[in-house]
Order: C-alpha cells, then sequence, then structure tokens
C-alpha cells in the first residue's frame, strides 16, 4: 500500500475504542480495543503500530485524526498520542463543532459527542427524519427532525449490563452466551434468562422506535449500530439498516465539514 493521505477515526467509548482508517470516503481498517483508562499515550500507540503494521500501514499514511470520546480521561491521552506519533492535530468532537445537525437538547454539552456523531453520520446517509438505535454498554435512541434537529433521545442499561446484574445481584443465576432462545417461553435457566434480556430488549427497541416515529410524525427511517445491533435485528424487525461503521463514518464527514469550511 502507497503513502496515501488517510484520516484515522477514534471513537473512545466506555467498553470498547473503536477505530478506523479511512481513504478518502472508503474505509480500509477498522479495530475494537477494550477500554482501558490506566493505559498511556505510550502503550495506546505501541497498540495502534501493530495494527497498522498488519494491514501493511505506518503511522506516516495517517494526515489526519478525528475522535470522539464519552471517557474524559483518555481524551488527552489520544490528543498527545496523536502529536506525538502522528504529528497531527486531532479534531476532538465537542459542544460547538460543526456536525451539520442543531441540537435542541436543554444543554448542549449534556449530549454525549458519539450520539451527535451518529445523528450527524445517519442524517447525511439516510436523510431525516432519522432514529438512531445505539446497542451497546447502554441501548440509547437518538431523534433528528427532516430539517436536520437533534430532539434528544433515550437511554437505557445495555443487554450486556442487564445480564451481568442478574448474574452479580442472584445467587443461581449464571452468566449466558446473548443469543436469540428458539422460544420466548424458556425451558431451563440459560433460555429463560436469554429470552428475558435477548428477546426483552428487542421488545424494548420496537416499542421505543414507535413512540419516536409517532412524535417524530411517521415514516422515520431507523439505523441501528453498536456492538450488540445484529442480535436483535432480526427479533426487532424493525432497522432500515444496521450499520456497524455509523460513528467512525459520522467521524469522517465531521472532519471533512470542518476542512472545507
Amino acid at each position: 500500500m502507497g503513502c496515501a493521505a488517510m484520516l484515522l477515526a477514534i471513537d473512545i467509548g466506555n467498553t470498547n475504542i473503536t477505530l478506523g482508517v479511512f481513504d478518502e470516503a472508503r474505509i480500509v481498517a477498522t479495530w475494537r480495543l477494550s477500554t482501558d483508562r490506566s493505559k498511556m499515550p505510550d502503550e495506546y500507540s505501541i497498540m495502534l503500530t501493530q495494527l497498522l503494521h498488519l494491514r501493511d500501514m505506518t503511522a506516516r499514511h495517517i494526515h489526519a485524526v478525528a475522535l470522539c470520546s464519552v471517557v474524559p480521561p483518555l481524551t488527552p491521552t489520544f490528543v498527545e498520542l496523536c502529536r506525538q506519533y502522528f504529528g497531527v492535530e486531532p479534531l476532538v468532537v465537542a459542544a460547538g463543532t460543526r456536525t451539520g445537525v442543531r441540537i435542541l437538547y436543554d444543554n448542549p454539552r449534556d449530549v454525549g459527542a458519539d450520539r451527535i456523531v451518529d445523528a450527524a453520520a445517519a442524517l447525511k446517509l439516510y436523510g431525516g427524519p432519522v432514529i438512531v438505535v445505539d446497542i451497546g454498554t447502554a441501548t440509547v435512541f437518538d431523534a433528528v427532525t427532516a430539517s436536520g434537529d437533534y430532539l434528544g433521545g433515550a437511554i437505557a442499561p445495555g443487554m450486556a449490563i442487564a445480564a451481568d446484574a442478574l448474574f452479580s445481584s442472584t445467587s443461581q443465576l449464571r452468566r449466558v452466551e446473548l443469543v436469540s432462545p428458539d422460544t420466548p417461553i424458556g425451558r431451563n435457566t440459560i433460555h429463560a434468562i436469554q429470552s428475558g434480556v435477548v428477546l426483552g430488549y428487542a421488545d424494548l427497541v420496537r416499542g421505543m422506535v414507535a413512540r419516536f416515529d409517532r412524535e417524530l410524525g411517521g415514516g422515520a427511517k431507523v439505523v441501528a449500530t453498536g456492538g450488540l445491533a445484529r442480535i436483535i435485528e432480526a427479533e426487532a424487525g424493525v432497522f432500515d439498516d444496521v450499520n456497524p461503521d455509523l460513528t467512525l463514518t459520522g467521524l469522517r464527514l465531521i472532519h471533512d465539514m470542518a476542512t472545507s469550511s
């Protein structure tokens, strides 16, 4: 691979750090790392250098970085990494960053940067009105109008959090794989937990999407993202698309807006 000018997008989440490299509009590599607040810039740079090497890339390929973070202690860690190892000043999405959506939250600073990035990407890729369902550490719903107004959303505990709470708060229940059971009426404990968590969350998603759609006036596109979206895609039956790279794509689009203005 030649030394093309590429963008590195970084989404720092509570459970995972998702990274993607873009060659113009085309994503050429993605990785997921466990979020570790104790790691130093040097440690993350070693991991990232190794990942780039596996895809025949080096730090010289990275000419720009855009990042969003919901883990404040790690934001300066990655800013320092970008400066030292890539020689670039990263675009950090925050309140006031031009995103293409108007935030109508009571306090715009309260909205997680990843939610705004997702909203911006969904509006650009699918048009509005659009509902974004991010199924990860938390299950998060966001609503964007046809005119590009970010109205707000809803936040529920994620499926993994719910399953872990059952395991840690009871004496006889166990950790189970989060997969859809054959029937909603579980005939053993494992299937009963899978039914309650997976099918229960599918109904949660279906119900919340219906409520959001009514409030938006009907006809909203529904886009899912997040590490657990595929698990309930078929059971929920309401997604127009499942886009695992929605946040990374949003970071690229926001970076493009910043550099074109």
